[in-house]
């Protein structure tokens, strides 16, 4: 950044009467980690960085015996911690003796967006986090934290919104002092679960916001003695947490997915359709970070919930107005993603949308012609959609496809030794075993004395 940014920042610094700062960045499964800095060794933070024993601090490609990796603050995205203005925060990017460090998630969106620009096009997207605010029983149970919410629909419940009016106007005015444009709030389809909506933005600034704006959640929730999660399925029997992301290339500050004038008549330049032509190709593949977690794929099913509908996809589609598409397109020149869950990380995630639509526009993949149905009343038996196929059912199923991806194994890149798609691989496979060795009470009800 020029001396003119840094002085802007030392100003600002002073101004706010911040006397620390997180220098903060995500492991493999945006977990933040950070260090705290008096404000006074401001300099030494941007000439250095903060450094961390690497392997201490989660999956970021390091062993015990390697060199500390500096987090390097991206002085872009200072961002004052609202409920404490003595403190503010960093997003940064991670080397290791002076260079980039390439299992850094941030540094693999910012090869990515590079890859963009070299294509002529800007990459924006807004995310809609969902989440849920819970409570800890005296038994160690997890429930719900309003307990008079119980209704079979409760999505914008006006009386549910009123008795969590406190915790969300808080985080409302909290975005809204950050300028990020808080434009709604609203009770979600589950019991328990919300939404509160920022403006869109480049994809990096936007991946920022999503890492402290679940920061957030957690520490305002805590504060009062309760549990938030963006856990994709933490209820059978209810809908889980998507993240979906809205996405848009920009070209010279103009929307190259937007044509008013498009014969298909959802806005869309032919840009933007063979973007859904490459989202398409690799959905099954993405799908291993857009929905990272074994628990995210019970998300991703065919059928129901209380409410009626999952409100997640199945089928690789896309449609116009229509929340059973896998992509759908809710006004001109943008589509969105609904494939994408709370346990991403948004980095990864961003990387993987961005390459496999890029991929579309340099095939000139076509996306064929928009689904109309109502794919939630599809299923894979003899009303299967004609030409439709299902993203993946497992983890497992998934990471075998994104191993396979060439596309995505370019985007992501190469580590030390291995490339960055394998490290992922290695390390979500270690998940999903873990998880299939456990024996569940599911199966000692279904199984025990059957057997």
């Amino acid at each position: 950044m020029a001396v003119e940014g840094i002085e802007t920042i030392r100003k600002e610094i002073a101004d706010r009467g911040v006397e620390f700062i997180f220098a903060q960045f995500v492991d493999l499964h945006a977990r933040p980690s950070a260090k705290l800095i008096p404000a006074a060794y401001l300099d030494d933070l941007i000439a250095d960085g903060a450094g961390f024993a690497g392997f201490a601090a989660g999956d970021i490609g390091q062993v015990p015996s390697d060199p500390d990796i500096a987090a390097i603050p991206d002085l872009s995205s200072f961002t004052p911690v609202p409920w404490d203005s003595s403190v503010a925060r960093f997003a940064c990017d991670v080397t290791v003796e002076g260079e980039p460090w390439p299992y850094d998630p941030r540094t693999i969106l910012r090869n990515q967006l590079a890859r963009a620009r070299d294509a002529g096009f800007d990459f924006k997207i807004g995310l809609e986090l969902e989440y849920f605010l819970l409570r800890r029983a005296e038994d160690g149970r997890i429930e719900l934290a309003d307990p008079l919410d119980d209704l079979e629909k409760p999505c914008y419940d006006l009386r549910g919104l009123t008795r969590n009016y406190e915790f969300l106007t808080t985080v409302s005015r909290y975005v809204n002092e950050l300028g990020w444009g808080n434009y709604a709030n609203d009770h979600e389809d589950a019991n328990g679960q919300f939404e509160q909506n920022f403006t869109y933005d480049e994809a990096l600034v936007s991946c920022d916001r999503a890492i402290f704006f679940r920061y957030m959640v957690h520490t305002l929730a805590q504060r009062q003695g309760l549990l938030a999660t963006f856990m994709p399925k933490p209820f059978t029997h209810l809908t889980g947490n998507g993240c979906h992301f809205h996405m848009s290339l920009w070209r010279d500050g103009e929307n190259a997915f937007l044509d008013e004038d498009d014969p298909r008549g959802l806005g869309l330049s032919e840009t933007a359709y063979r973007f859904i032509g490459g989202l398409k190709e690799h959905a099954r593949a993405y799908s291993a970070v857009t929905a990272p977690t074994v628990n995210s794929y019970k998300r991703l099913k065919l059928g129901s919930t209380t409410s009626g509908a999952t409100w997640s996809p199945v089928w690789i589609s896309y449609g116009y107005n229509n929340r059973t598409q896998m992509l759908r397109i809710p006004g001109p020149g943008r589509i969105e993603d609904r494939t994408i869950d709370g346990a991403c990380n948004p980095y990864l995630a961003a990387t993987a949308v961005l390459a496999a639509g890029l991929d579309g526009i340099e095939r000139g993949i076509d996306p064929g012609e928009p689904n109309t149905e109502n794919l939630y009343q599809a299923s894979t038996g003899k009303s299967r959609p004609s030409g439709l196929s299902t993203l993946p059912a497992t983890l497992a199923e998934a990471l075998d496809e994104f191993e396979r991806d060439a596309v995505l194994r370019s985007a992501f890149g190469r580590g030390r030794d291995e490339d960055i798609v394998d490290w992922i691989v290695r390390i979500k496979r270690d998940e999903w075993h873990r998880y299939h060795e456990q024996v569940t009470d599911w199966e000692i009800r279904e199984y025990l004395t059957r057997v």
